[in-house]
């Protein structure tokens, strides 16, 4: 996950799970705050703007940008890695602050609509990402500005701090790790989503589920105030509201976007549809017809995710060839000692034998690798770049699984990211949008085959049967497949909320409407409109658009098979992983240099991808499994 203040906040893939050990990052301390001055004042409104006036314009609001961003981004790590009122209270501040600068420089910018064409294009650029920077606009009026901040910190606050308590009697006492007593009992996130990943227990897996969504629904009136204020923060910079101003980052209008969105969802649907199939006839096996019927939605806590976002944790209950030898590392992790620091280095590693440089020393000392024991934290793994100037670092509660292995991979992609472009100006300091920079994680994740895995030991030998191979692509389509209309369902619920089509009464039953239709799932016991089931969603209650998450689904694919023919591959794509060559890594580094200084179909292009989001390599990748899946289901009654 790509992090920054709450003016560009990005995300993240799953939160971390299990018990931690030992925290490894000391605390930073808190930056003053920058200085207060305000930037020059425009000239005149009568006076005609001129070219050389955009220049200098552009260059006085990156350095001021800078400073509030750097400022908003140590508030923010601190405020994560130590949950207090205190540190929520100096990133609400940093947040308003921020907001207000980035908003008057929007405002100040409209000044120069009037001579765009005769603009230098990098002038041009830094305008476009500049109208677009506020991930969470915020009303002019100060004191609204400080009430947005002040409840989407408290929001981020109440998601780090959620806990469930299972009742004494409970079966979920025994997942807690904690002194006895009371709060000893109660379970973080990481913990019910351990259950929901390894519980097979139908009763444990509905407590889990309904334990965490608990947590979110007192954030219910506190997100209708925080949307009404973010549209009017919206609507004053000249969007509609919130959700236009998200869809206008992709260098398209919001409209095409939009249909451009839905093109790419109506190329995966069918093979989402059959991977939905042949998981719920495995349920059924499992759990029985009367829990998982036919042609009806998949039970939610059924999955193996608490979101039911990817389903990789039930691959147990679905392998197709089980008497292949295990894909699982997990065990191997565990015996050969891989702590959160070895799997880390060893994610360094991997890109290091593409020719990036090593992490710098600091992120050693300053990342937060596992829980601590002595505080709160927000646990969701991410990774930042605190300084915008290469103090590069990740924040997660790693554990030896072969999920955090791969998460971690994700995670350096963005530091790795940071670091090809963290000498640019600073608006051009992202990725080419926001898909990329989720995007170029997971594609390197897509290296991390099983000859990849067997040649670090965490595997005795590499599957050569084609039953071994189905059963790979099962795997891995239960993360990268099952995920796609999550990804998409989740800003498509938000966007009808910002344009006032859901009222604060629906904003659940809207939910599981979408989920239901997207997705094929449904809601594991009764909801009501007191509940807020999206707020159990981290980018929900934190603000941050999600979409990117689907479109870095689409662009890993295109990214691998043009990596693949630069290293000079051949094979199969899903067979293919560029570990250690340095003419893919060659390719890769040039277009993350661009950041965001070229609209994204050029860096696209500069990394062999072609212009446009194209599903095709990611239908290509699965082909194997599509074959497979089409025997497997003839006969079986699909959809729902």
């Amino acid at each position: 996950m790509r992090t920054r203040s709450l003016v560009a906040l990005a995300l993240t893939v799953a939160a971390c799970g299990g018990e931690a050990i030992t925290a490894v990052c000391p605390q930073v301390p808190a930056a003053p705050p920058p200085p207060a001055a305000p930037a020059a004042p425009p000239p005149a409104a009568s006076a005609p703007p001129t070219v050389e006036e955009a220049r200098a314009f552009v260059d006085a609001v990156g350095a001021r940008v800078r400073d509030v961003w750097t400022h908003g981004a140590r508030a923010d790590w601190i405020n994560q890695t130590d949950l207090t009122d205190d540190t929520s209270a100096l990133s609400a501040d940093a947040a308003a602050e921020t907001a207000r600068v980035v908003g008057e420089a929007i405002v100040q910018a409209k000044r120069f609509d009037a001579i765009k064409s005769q603009l230098p294009a990098d002038v041009a650029r830094t305008l476009y990402l500049l109208s677009v920077a506020q991930t969470v606009p915020a009303p002019a009026d100060a004191a609204k500005r400080e009430e947005l901040a002040r409840i989407g910190s408290a929001m981020t606050s109440e998601y780090g701090k959620g806990q469930y308590c299972p009742p004494d009697g409970s079966p979920l006492r025994k997942y807690a790790p904690r002194a006895e007593g009371k709060a000893g009992a109660c379970l973080h996130l990481d913990e019910l989503s351990h259950v929901l990943a390894k519980s097979r227990s139908f009763d444990e897996l509905v407590e889990a589920w309904r334990g965490w969504h608990a947590i979110a629904a007192p954030m219910r009136s506190e997100y209708a105030r925080w949307v009404e204020l973010a549209n009017a923060g919206a609507r004053e910079l000249g969007f509609a509201d919130v959700g236009a101003l998200w869809r206008s980052g992709y260098d398209m209008s919001p409209a095409d976007f939009e249909a451009d969105v839905e093109r790419l969802w109506a190329e995966v649907k069918p093979l989402y549809d059959e991977l939905h199939c042949y998981v719920r006839a495995r349920l059924q096996k499992k759990y029985g017809k009367d829990k998982v019927p036919d042609h009806a939605p998949i039970p939610a806590e059924l999955l193996g995710n608490m979101w039911s976002q990817e389903w990789n944790n039930v691959y147990d209950l679905t392998v197709p060839y089980p008497a292949e030898p295990s894909l699982d590392v997990d065990k191997k992790l565990v015996a050969r000692k891989w702590d959160a620091r070895k799997m880390v280095q060893q994610g360094e590693r991997f890109f290091t034998g593409l020719g990036f440089d090593p992490l710098p020393p600091t992120f050693w000392t300053r990342s937060q690798l596992v829980r601590p024991r002595d505080r709160e934290v927000v646990c969701h793994a991410s990774a930042w770049d605190v300084s915008y100037g290469g103090d590069l670092r990740v924040k997660m509660c790693i554990q030896p699984t072969e999920e955090d292995l791969v998460t971690i991979h994700h995670e350096l992609g963005h530091d790795f990211y940071f670091q090809r472009y963290f000498t640019l100006p600073i608006l051009f300091q992202q990725g080419a949008n926001d898909g990329f920079h989720e995007a170029i994680g997971d594609t390197m994740a897509l290296s991390v085959t099983p000859a990849y895995l067997k040649s670090l030991g965490l595997l005795d030998a590499v599957p050569s049967s084609e039953h071994a191979r189905v059963n790979e692509q099962l795997k891995m389509a239960l993360d990268k497949v099952a995920f796609l209309p999550f990804g998409l369902l989740i800003d498509k619920w938000r966007w009808d909320v910002f344009a006032g089509k859901v009222a604060p009464a629906d904003y659940t039953s809207s939910w599981w409407a979408l989920k239901q239709r997207y997705q094929g799932v449904a809601a594991p016991v009764a909801r009501t409109s007191d509940d807020f089931d999206p707020g159990a969603k981290y980018h929900v209650a934190t603000g941050t658009p999600y979409v990117r998450y689907f479109l870095a689904r689409i662009y890993q694919f295109q990214f691998h098979k043009a990596l693949c023919q630069a290293a000079g591959y051949t094979g199969p794509l899903d067979q293919c992983s560029i570990h250690d060559n340095k003419v893919a890594g060659a390719k890769l580094m040039a277009m993350l240099a661009l950041g965001a200084s070229k609209p994204w179909p050029d860096a696209l292009e500069a990394v062999g991808a072609g212009r446009k989001a194209d599903a095709g390599p990611l239908l290509e990748y699965f082909a194997p499994l599509r074959a497979w899946l089409d025997e497997q289901t003839k006969g079986m009654t699909c959809g729902w």
